[in-house]
C-alpha cells in the first residue's frame, strides 16, 4: 500500500505522519460518545458499498492505539468484521488526545440553546463575571446577568419562555425574584410600560399559574398524597383572594384611564380647530365603543 503523508500545521496539535494499517483490536476509544443510530446506520451502509474516505486518528500507548478522531468508522469497521483499518498515527501527550477528540466532538454536534446555557452557567461558576462571560460569548451583559438569575433560581419555564422570544428576559428576572403579591404587580407594571401586550400577558399568567402549580422545572412535578390541613386550605384561600384584589386594582386603573381619554374627547371635539383639523386629515369617523362613551349608546 503507498505511503501518504498528512500535511502539518501550525495549528496542529500533532506532528504529520503515515497512514498504517493497525488492528483493530489494538485500539480503545479515548472519549466514547453516544451517536444518533439512524444516522450510524447510514455509515455503515456507506463505507460497505462506497469504502473509508478519510482514515481515522490514534495515538500510541505502548503496544496498543488510543482513538482520537473517527470513533463512528472505527465502530462501523468492527461491526463489517474487519481486523484492521487505515490509521493516521499522531504523536501527542494525553492532553492533547483530549483536546482533539472534544473539538471533533464539538465540530460535529449540532448545539441547542440548553448547551449555551450550561456553558454560560460553568462560566459562571469559574469565577467569570458577566461582563467577561458576554465578552467570551458576544452576548449583550443584561441577558446575560437575567439568564444567570434564573439559572441560579432554577427556572427552567421561564428560560424557555425568554429562549422563545415572547418574554423578555427583564420580565422573566423580576418575576423569578417576586413572591405571589409582588408577581401581580410586576406584570401590571410590565403591561403600563408596553413590556408585556395583549396576548403576552395572557401567556405569561398561564406561565406563573403552570410554575406555581408543577413547580419551576420540567419534569418535577408529583402529585401529592398529602392531605389539606385548615392552614392550607386557608393559605390558597388568602392567595386567591390577593389575586382578585390585585385583578380589580388593575380594572379600576384602566377604567379611570377609559375615562380620562373619554373626558379629553369630548373636550376635543368642542374645539372649532380640533375638528377642522380632523376634517382635513379626511378622519370622519372613530370606534363606535369610543362613540357609545362621548355621545351614548346608539348613536352612529
Amino acid at each position: 500500500m503507498a505511503t501518504v503523508l498528512v500535511s502539518n500545521s501550525a495549528l496542529h496539535v500533532a506532528d504529520a505522519a503515515p497512514i498504517r494499517m493497525i488492528a483493530i483490536s489494538r485500539i480503545r476509544v479515548l472519549n466514547p460518545r453516544t451517536r444518533n443510530q439512524k444516522v450510524f446506520a447510514r455509515l455503515v451502509e456507506n463505507i460497505a458499498s462506497l469504502g473509508l474516505k478519510r482514515p481515522i486518528t490514534v495515538a500510541e500507548n505502548g503496544e496498543n492505539y488510543d482513538l482520537v478522531c473517527g470513533q463512528g468508522r472505527f465502530e462501523a469497521f468492527k461491526i463489517l468484521g474487519e481486523t484492521e483499518m487505515p490509521c493516521v498515527v499522531v504523536s501527542a501527550t494525553q492532553a492533547e488526545r483530549y483536546l482533539i477528540s472534544l473539538v471533533e466532538n464539538l465540530a460535529r454536534r449540532k448545539h441547542s440553546n440548553k448547551d449555551l446555557l450550561s456553558a454560560i452557567n460553568i462560566l459562571s461558576e469559574r469565577g467569570y463575571s458577566p461582563k467577561l462571560i458576554a465578552q467570551k460569548t458576544c452576548l449583550d451583559i443584561t441577558y446575560i446577568r437575567g439568564i444567570l438569575t434564573l439559572l441560579r433560581q432554577g427556572e427552567e419555564r421561564m428560560i424557555a419562555a425568554v429562549e422563545k422570544g415572547w418574554l423578555p428576559i427583564t420580565v422573566a428576572t423580576e418575576l423569578a425574584r417576586a413572591d405571589d403579591a409582588q408577581t401581580q404587580e410586576a406584570m401590571l407594571d410590565a403591561y403600563e410600560s408596553g413590556l408585556l401586550k395583549g396576548d403576552q400577558l395572557i401567556r405569561v399568567r398561564r406561565l406563573i399559574d403552570r410554575r406555581r402549580t408543577m413547580g419551576k422545572g420540567y419534569g418535577r412535578w408529583q402529585k401529592s398524597d398529602e392531605k389539606p390541613t385548615p392552614n392550607k386550605l386557608l393559605k390558597a384561600y388568602q392567595n386567591e383572594v390577593r389575586r382578585q384584589k390585585l385583578m380589580l386594582k388593575k380594572a379600576d386603573v384602566s377604567e379611570q384611564r377609559l375615562l380620562f381619554v373619554v373626558s379629553a374627547f369630548r373636550k376635543l371635539l368642542t374645539d372649532d380647530y380640533f375638528c377642522t383639523l380632523l376634517r382635513s386629515e379626511e378622519i370622519g369617523d372613530m370606534p363606535q365603543v369610543l362613540a357609545d362613551r362621548i355621545y351614548g349608546e346608539g348613536r352612529k
